[in-house]
């Protein structure tokens, strides 16, 4: 054995990593044939945000990893935070794992338990199954809030994780954040120099170097940026400030036009203004005052550095992979759980409009806006890279993650169970360049519903509001509302959305707002243990 000592950021909680570590020589390659897999998910990042997407932001490790692999222009998501993190961890759709809403509340209705159901067994668990080392560090958000004082058989521990670093929860400080675990132990001591992106890379690499290649490793690593609130080092706010003082007018053009270049949009189409996401009109740059413009400047430097942070620990963990010796037979996966978010206000709202170019709407919804994640499938050794630097325009969908990775595992799902059968489709051919077999996607969120069947998109933004019907082989940005024109159209697909919602747990539907929902439930369902 090797005895490298690596230099560890000293922020990170000390009982986690050591810093000197056991690491396997370059020289040594796994016995294993079933190949490494690292699942990189980031929070709240727009379909633009990536260098590799078409943005100014510097993303040189993940656009590495694109130019290397396959890039997924139409890869969907559900649109939220908890309900992505489910649909990805248990291959189907979110209400029919419990996770219909959100974590912060167990509704005791089937689809909305606040957490996974028990029933279905993990990615983790299922990789378990097949030999695999399983690790996670980073954002969990699929334990009811109500349990984060005492496991309660949902922790990512007890779901299949031989280690997890990181927060339960889904929100809140990246220098306090709340509760931390090391396992199933609460971290009670956080250092005043911590940065939980920092964090989630260090104890990352520390499973890495930790690990034994005589199993292969299944990583999770679940970034909390960029999500609200914005923080981060000043110095990496400064280095972003000059490039946004052109206005978002400028950078959003400039960003649509990279993608055309880049494959990403068709060439034929122009960028549109989301005047209606506005109330009937978007602010030009110019038309913001002094004060608005400093604002939007320093908000997106700083998301823009949270991202970069990102970024930079991506590329450390890739270093680690390699210095283990294990790179040419690992896969790596990168994508967001949803949209940008407007949760900032009217300057946040701008700062979306840009990060989800050329979509329309944000996180929450089911627009494009808030269902378009950038996807991206690379293999270490670069000979199995099939559409090395292209782009892969089949449709594809979050719950495709899990069926992939047992792909890649050369495992199935356990025949035992009642549920043994999964609606998402292994990914592997398609980023071979060969065809998937074509299917109807489904959405919906607190009320915001969709289906997409072949170029036909149903949608509506609330429960309360008539559908939308669009066109997305000509109007994949959804400017154009078909429904009068087609009424039969719309009749045909709200049929088969409420034949899905019937058999997936989706009804009732719930349309109270946020604070109302929490207390309405918590009050009518006292016990929040999730058990």
């Amino acid at each position: 054995m090797l005895k490298v000592n690596i230099q560890m950021r000293p922020n990170l909680y000390p009982i986690l990593i050591a810093s000197t570590l056991t690491v396997i020589p370059t020289i040594l390659k796994a016995k294993n044939k079933q190949p490494n897999i690292v699942l990189i998910l980031c929070d709240d990042m727009g379909f633009s945000d990536l260098g590799c997407y078409g943005s100014e932001i510097s993303t040189p490790n993940i656009d590495r990893l694109a130019q290397e692999g396959v890039r997924f222009s139409q890869f969907k998501n559900t649109g939220r935070s908890c309900p992505s993190r489910a649909a990805l961890l248990t291959g189907r759709y979110q209400h029919e794992a419990g996770m219909g809403w959100m974590a912060e509340v167990d509704e005791h209705r089937p689809g909305y338990r606040g957490q996974i159901d028990p029933e279905y067994p993990t990615i983790a668990e299922i990789m378990k199954t097949a030999g695999y080392s399983t690790y996670m560090s980073g954002k969990w958000h699929v334990t009811i809030t109500g349990a984060y004082d005492a496991p309660n058989g949902s922790y990512p521990k007890q779901r299949g994780f031989d280690r997890y670093y990181g927060c339960l929860h889904g929100g809140g400080s990246y220098y306090k954040p709340n509760p931390i675990y090391n396992d199933l132990e609460r971290v009670k001591n956080i250092p005043n120099d911590y940065y939980y992106t920092y964090a989630i890379t260090d104890s990352a690499i520390s499973f890495v170097n930790k690990h034994n290649t005589e199993k292969p490793m299944f990583l999770y690593v679940a970034h909390y940026a960029p999500h609200l609130p914005l923080q981060a080092p000043k110095e990496y706010i400064q280095k972003s400030i000059d490039k946004y003082k052109a206005g978002y007018d400028v950078l959003r053009k400039q960003r649509f036009e990279k993608q055309k270049e880049l494959g990403l949009v068709p060439e034929k189409m122009e960028l549109p203004i989301f005047n209606k996401e506005f109330g009937g009109k978007r602010p030009a740059w110019e038309e913001l005052s002094k004060e608005q413009q400093d604002k939007w400047i320093y908000d997106m430097a700083t998301y823009s550095a949270m991202i970069e942070i990102m970024d930079e620990g991506v590329g450390q963990l890739i270093s680690a992979i390699k210095k283990k010796g294990i790179y040419d037979n690992t896969v790596f996966i990168f994508l967001s759980d949803n949209g940008a978010t407007d949760e900032g206000g009217f300057i946040g709202q701008l700062m979306s409009d840009l990060s989800n170019t050329p979509y329309r709407s944000y996180k929450k919804w089911v627009f494009q806006g808030g269902t378009s994640t950038p996807f991206i499938l690379t293999f270490g050794d670069s000979k199995k890279n099939k559409m090395k630097g292209k782009i892969c325009k089949q449709p594809a969908h979050i719950i495709d993650i899990l069926p992939t990775c047992m792909a890649l595992g050369k495992t199935g799902y356990p025949k035992n169970l009642p549920h043994n059968s999964l609606e998402g489709k292994n990914l592997l051919p398609a980023s071979e360049g060969k065809s998937i077999e074509k299917r109807t996607l489904y959405f919906e969120h607190q009320g915001s519903c969709a289906v997409i069947d072949g170029s036909w998109k149903l949608v509506r933004a609330n429960r309360n509001v008539q559908w939308e019907l669009i066109n997305l082989e000509n109007d994949p940005f959804e400017t154009t509302d078909l429904a009068m024109k087609y009424p039969e159209k719309v009749e045909e697909l709200e049929n088969i959305w409420i034949k899905w919602a019937n058999t997936h747990k989706v009804f009732p539907l719930e349309d109270k707002p946020w604070t109302e929902r929490l207390n309405f439930y918590k009050m009518k369902n006292p016990d929040q243990s999730g058990k």
